[in-house]
Formats: structure tokens, sequence, C-alpha cells
């Protein structure tokens, strides 16, 4: 119960925090929340976290009770010409209903109180810098065409889980194709930079190491024993 553990530490007595429920508990993983510990009547060993594993909390204003098919994810909608995005605010998504994209829109689009046909949505992932767009398959669905697979978003490619970032795009006053920032720019420039580094690290090891095998002497090979040579001299009269 981490929650309830985590109320009785010092910190937390002195932000007041009235119930277990006023707290999220987050694994840590690279640095960042990793996986959301959401009910408080779990013991901790029940999770299976493993050995020396880091718990963030994160307090809450209200208190909040999240089922077995709520996704937590933080939105943030675009600023248009700016490259930029509004402060995250928390959505909790739920995917009861198959999970699909064409949901996932109509849950945002309620929450921003715009028409689900006036926005984009996409998910970023911040180890690669990259957005995906999340675009729904019902809205490329025809009568005469038979209806397709709905695209499971908590399965490849996007593995929406807890804690991801959703960017939305208002197209009433935004539309530009792109969901990249002026961060995730300099961001992947680094990437490119480190892996570029790296290259030129295996390339100089890889040549120091031919040199050193080309320049090493072989053993040199015993010489046969000597025989002994008769020369005859004829006579050509």
């Amino acid at each position: 119960m981490p929650c309830s553990v985590a109320m009785t530490l010092p910190p937390f007595l002195e932000f007041g925090v009235p119930f277990p429920a006023h707290l999220r508990a987050w694994t840590v993983e690279r640095k960042r929340p990793g996986r959301l510990l959401r009910t408080d009547r779990q013991p901790l060993r029940e999770y299976k976290l493993g050995r020396r594993i880091e718990i963030c909390l994160e307090p809450l204003q209200k208190g909040e009770n999240l089922g077995p098919q709520d996704v937590l994810l933080r939105t943030q909608v675009r600023i248009p010409g700016e490259r930029t995005y509004t402060p995250a605010l928390d959505l909790v998504w739920n995917a009861a209903q198959g999970g699909t994209a064409g949901s996932l829109r109509q849950r945002v689009a309620d929450f921003y109180c715009l028409p689900v046909e006036k926005i984009e949505i996409a998910k970023y992932f911040p180890e690669k810098f990259e957005w995906l767009p999340i675009s729904s398959w019902n809205q490329q669905i025809t009568k005469r065409k038979k209806k397709k697979k709905q695209d499971y978003l908590q399965g490849a490619p996007y593995y929406l889980k807890d804690g991801d970032t959703i960017g939305v795009k208002n197209l009433l006053i935004d539309d530009d194709d792109d969901f990249s920032t002026i961060r995730d720019d300099t961001g992947k420039e680094k990437q490119k930079q480190r892996a570029l580094g790296r290259r030129k690290s295996q390339e100089a090891l890889h040549e120091q190491s031919t040199y050193i095998l080309s320049s090493a002497e072989t053993p040199a090979r015993p010489r046969a024993p000597e025989t002994s040579l008769s020369i005859h001299v004829g006579s050509f009269r």
C-alpha cells in the first residue's frame, strides 16, 4: 500500500495530504514516471517490482480512484505558430470500449469542448523526440467496405499507457501538419551527434586493430638443413 505508507512520512505530514486517494504512486524508469501503482489496497509485494525500485509520489488537489480500464494521460494543446504546447492537463480515458482511436479522439474532444472532426491527436515518444499521429480508422470506412479491425491503442505501434503525453491540435485555428517542437529538433540533433561520435569511435578502434595486426611480425620459418653440392667438370675436347 504505497500511498498509505507514504502518508506516515514526515514530508507528507507537512503537506497535509488528507487521504491516500490524494496521492499517485509511480515507479521511476529512466528518470521518468513509469508504471502507475493504481490501487492503494494492494500490497507492494503483489506488484512484483523487483529489488531497489524507485517510487515517486505525486500529490493531487482532489482524490481519484482509477478503475482497471482507466488510462491516465497527459494532454497538451499545441499553440499555433509557436511550435510549443500549453501546460499538460490530466485526462482519464476509459478503454473499456475497446481502446480505439475513435474513442480516445471523442474523449479528448469532449474534454476540450471541441468538435471531434476538428481535432488531431498524437502520442509523444520522449526517448525519440517524435510524435506519432493517432488517426481513427472509422473515418475511413465507407458503406461499401467491410468494417475493418479497430486500431487498439494499447498495442502496436502506440502502446498507450499511463503517463503518456498526448498532443492535441485544434484544427479550427491550427492547420499545420507538424506536431514537433523546437525542443524535439534540439534533442534529435544531440542524438545524431552522439550516434556520429560512436560511429567514429568504432571506426577508429577498427583501424587501430587492423594496423596492429598488419604490423605484427610473423614468426620466421625454420631454415631447412643445408645439403652438399657436388660439381663435376666434364671434358669437352
